[in-house]
């Protein structure tokens, strides 16, 4: 009989986390390692860091933190190299490393675009390359990015952060295409307003909030965890005959 928890478990994996200093990020390393992996963890804030690091290792897990900038193609290619240096290859890649700059259209700087677009799209793609060629030899992997509801529907202020989320949902059913024939598995996860610090910053007036929480079924924003305990779903092998999707978690507020 197929025992249900062992199909949740990633016991033996290794897995390499993006952004994971604070925030989603943080919270997705904790739970793959409470699910048995082996971590990998990159960013720029080596205190946040150390902080996960310190978090992952207390359920007896490996946990390398690599500190780069993922504004730089250098960045992001030592990232994923770096990883494949301490670990031989990444069963795991969760491309969570995101930023946002909100103004209107006509406001908003090119500077601001190609960063957002060099962080939340060009990174993800280089270091999903970089991994899927150990992946393709052994005959597996999950690749999960990190992408947002505002790159399905529109939403004011966010033409560049928009941009790049679309262009990363496209990435992730590209990637599912090719990479399937390896039975590498690639999919998006897009939250809604998720209360990270970044979350906070950008919705948690009331004035702005409010408005936003009104459109949502449920009525409330989401917790890091909730996206966490998505992303564990999809690296486990529960969740292997799901590839190319990109999956919300929006409280309801795309069916309204």
């Amino acid at each position: 009989m197929n025992d249900p928890g062992e199909r949740f478990l990633v016991s033996g994996k290794t897995a390499l986390v993006t952004g994971a200093s604070k925030g989603i990020g943080a919270e997705v390393a904790i739970n793959l390692a409470q699910a048995g992996a082996d971590l990998a963890i990159a960013g720029r804030d080596r205190v946040g860091l150390a902080k996960t690091q310190e978090r992952v290792r207390t359920f007896g897990h490996k946990c390398e933190v690599i500190n780069a900038n993922l504004r730089t193609i250098d960045g992001a290619i030592t990232t994923a190299n770096v990883a494949l240096d301490y670990f031989g290859t990444i069963d795991i890649l969760v491309n969570n490393a995101g930023i946002a700059h909100i103004d209107s259209l006509w406001e908003a700087s090119i500077d601001d675009w190609d960063e957002i677009q060099a962080v939340n799209l060009r990174a993800p793609f280089i270091i999903a390359k970089t991994l899927s060629g150990p992946m393709r030899e052994q005959k597996k992997g999950k690749i999960i990015n990190i992408s947002s509801q505002a790159g399905i529907v529109a939403l004011n202020g966010h033409a560049a952060y928009a941009a790049s989320k679309g262009g990363l949902n496209m990435l992730t059913k590209v990637m599912a295409a090719e990479l399937g024939p390896f039975n590498i598995q690639c999919n998006a996860v897009a939250p809604t307003v998720i209360l990270t610090e970044m979350g906070e910053k950008l919705w948690g007036s009331p004035a702005k909030g409010d408005p936003m929480k009104a459109k949502i079924p449920l009525q409330r924003f989401g917790k890091p965890v909730e996206v966490a305990d998505l992303v564990l779903f999809l690296a486990s092998p529960a969740s292997d005959l799901i590839t190319g999707q990109i999956i919300l978690i929006d409280g309801g507020y795309t069916v309204v």
